[in-house]
């Protein structure tokens, strides 16, 4: 468990301690004091979580204690799960979110480094995905794998409008997880 003091907080937002005091306070800035003095302490990864709420740039030396995941995305959830399996085996942490919407609200609560996408899905379909995705200014480096059993042509469709790469259902575990191996670790 990593935490942060409120004047190293201070620091990186550049405010006055008292500031970061008030944020934890009011709740804005989830945080826990120690016994006995009663010091503020906030864990890593809810202050990395407040700044992301507040638009406000993540300071490099605090992205390397950001453990990334994947977020898979597919209705089908025997799909889903066996791509699931393969990152875990892999010893990347994963999620999965079995829709479109499901995909946008899981994207603002992980810090997901990857996506994998299917394309035919019910209500938001995998195209709709990828366009909001790639709208959004805080999602700029954020992988799309598709995965889908659609010809070429609708492959070729994800890749303009901004998957990274694409993956042709049936695929083997070694393909799979060499793509993601790809992605992680860059």
């Amino acid at each position: 468990m990593k935490t942060l003091t409120s004047g190293e907080i201070a620091t990186y937002c550049d405010v006055n301690l008292r500031t970061v005091i008030r944020w934890i306070e009011s709740g804005k800035l989830k945080g826990f004091k120690l016994p006995g003095r009663g010091n503020n302490r906030v864990l890593i990864s809810d202050f990395v979580s407040f700044l992301e709420h507040h638009n406000i740039p993540i300071p490099d030396d605090l992205q390397s204690e950001i453990s990334p995941s994947i977020l898979i995305v597919d209705d089908e959830m025997p799909v889903a799960k066996s791509i699931q399996r393969v990152a875990r085996r892999g010893g990347f942490e994963s999620y999965i979110a079995t829709g479109g919407f499901q995909a946008g609200i899981m994207l603002s609560q992980y810090n997901s480094k990857l996506m994998t996408l299917d394309l035919s899905m019910p209500g938001m379909d995998g195209y709709s995905v990828i366009q909001f995705v790639r709208e959004q200014p805080k999602y700029k480096n954020l992988k799309i794998l598709v995965i889908s059993a659609l010809d070429d042509i609708s492959l070729d469709r994800a890749i303009e409008l901004g998957a990274n790469a694409v993956l042709s259902k049936p695929f083997t575990n070694s393909e799979l997880i060499e793509t993601i191996e790809k992605f992680m670790i860059e």
